[in-house]
């Protein structure tokens, strides 16, 4: 069915918006190493305590996905985004005045349950108002997270250095949730009616949607779930630790570019580039197809992993393996929401892929033991041995065990006594 024979409103505008939001919110964890150096300057919290923030951040913003993405399935996207935007407006003002770990660990818990509730229910509106061009759709959503922070690296670098961390959280916080929850008002989830056919699509897709209960009994979720772990937590050891690695390989102020530190530049090639890898790849696999695709782009992520701990200790090597990584990595967040919405169904989608993404939470807890790994070593090649190692185990998964069950899956579906399954 063309798309302009759709009755009611403009999918794209919807598209639009939610990218927005996502954009509002990308800062709080890729923004997040820009905020380790100088809490640990102004307070003397080891590197090691600071990150455990972030990795609380990270579990609270995947692990009540679940009942959030319910929630959006249940009642609509309005709400639950707009409570998003005011949790995570909430969190940034708190981590603004913490004055112990424990008020950041709880700053980063408020902020981590609000960004999850944002960042569920946009990728939930994408998958659902695109089942033609899913790959696609859900690839611009999570660009919006994955690239948006590339907008604040030089405003939120310039206001700590001005008037110091603590500004740079409270009023980023009171502007980002702010937009967020005005842009929830407008939101809406799509009827049957107001979105085209997936017939013509080139890959497989059920026909039949599951519920959260019947697919967590599916040896395809748990597979799938096995593979977000492992790739997810490679990218978070990268996304955390990229000052602290500039730092350490010391070419972190080395100006290279237009005036700009080797730092500065890194993180704003790696926030575009981990923001393209989404719709790119995400676009690819519509057309050849998910696993197909998740072995491409993870296996090119596993020799990037080995060449920035191998050949990464030069300004422009750092910035061009840096960014690399980030181009093979973002998009497990357009590839695993695709995936799940094919083989499971439309209907319950936000509360599906929700559960999925909870595997970015158990994920976050490598974070540390990146740090502990490098301590011990005293270099950070071995953590970058590991994380290549990650990825080739995924492309192996992806071709060899996801790809056969979802196959057989969705076949059987044509068969009246596998909707009883």
């Amino acid at each position: 069915m063309p798309t302009t024979a759709l009755r009611g409103p403009n999918r794209w505008w919807q598209l639009t918006m939610v990218i927005l939001c996502m954009v509002m919110i990308a800062n709080l964890q890729y923004g997040w190493t820009l905020f380790v150096p100088p809490m640990n300057q102004a307070h003397g919290w080891s590197v090691a305590d600071i990150q455990i923030a972030f990795s609380v951040f990270i579990a609270l913003e995947t692990w009540l996905t679940p009942v959030e993405g319910w929630l959006a399935d249940k009642i609509g996207p309005k709400v639950v985004v707009a409570a998003g935007g005011i949790l995570v407006a909430i969190g940034w003002v708190i981590n603004a005045w913490a004055d112990s770990l424990t008020i950041l660990y709880v700053g980063a818990a408020v902020s981590g349950v609000g960004a999850g509730a944002v960042y569920a229910t946009s990728v939930g509106s994408a998958v659902k108002w695109f089942p033609d061009r899913r790959g696609l759709a859900v690839g611009l959503t999570a660009a919006g997270y994955g690239a948006g922070a590339a907008l604040t690296v030089i405003p939120i670098r310039m206001v700590i250095a001005a008037s110091g961390y603590q500004a740079a959280f409270f009023w980023f916080g009171l502007v980002q949730g702010a937009i967020v929850f005005i842009l929830a008002w407008f939101l809406l989830s799509p009827t049957p009616a107001q979105v085209p056919s997936a017939k013509a699509v080139k890959v497989i897709q059920s026909a039949q949607s599951y519920s959260p209960t019947q697919i967590l009994v599916t040896p395809v979720f748990w597979i799938l779930y096995v593979m977000f772990v492992l790739v997810s937590a490679s990218g978070l050891m990268a996304t955390a630790q990229v000052a602290l690695i500039a730092k350490d390989y010391h070419v972190a102020d080395t100006i290279i570019f237009l005036g700009g530190s080797t730092l500065t530049v890194a993180l704003i090639v790696d926030n575009v580039a981990n923001g393209a890898a989404r719709p790119l790849f995400g676009w690819i696999s519509d057309q050849i197809g998910r696993e197909n695709t998740m072995a491409i782009a993870f296996g090119l992520g596993g020799i990037s992993y080995w060449l920035l701990g191998a050949a990464g200790s030069s300004p422009w090597a750092f910035v061009l393996f840096a960014g690399l990584i980030f181009l093979t990595w973002g998009e497990i967040f357009s590839l695993f929401p695709s995936t799940c919405t094919d083989t499971f169904g439309p209907k319950f989608a936000t509360a599906n892929l929700s559960l999925l993404y909870t595997a970015k939470g158990a994920s976050a807890f490598f974070v540390p033991l990146a740090n502990v790994v490098k301590g011990s070593t005293g270099s950070w090649q071995m953590v970058f041995v590991v994380t290549a190692i990650m990825n080739f185990a995924v492309v192996v998964l992806a071709l060899f065990v996801l790809k056969p069950l979802r196959s057989k899956r969705i076949a059987s579906l044509a068969h009246p006594a596998a909707a009883a399954e």
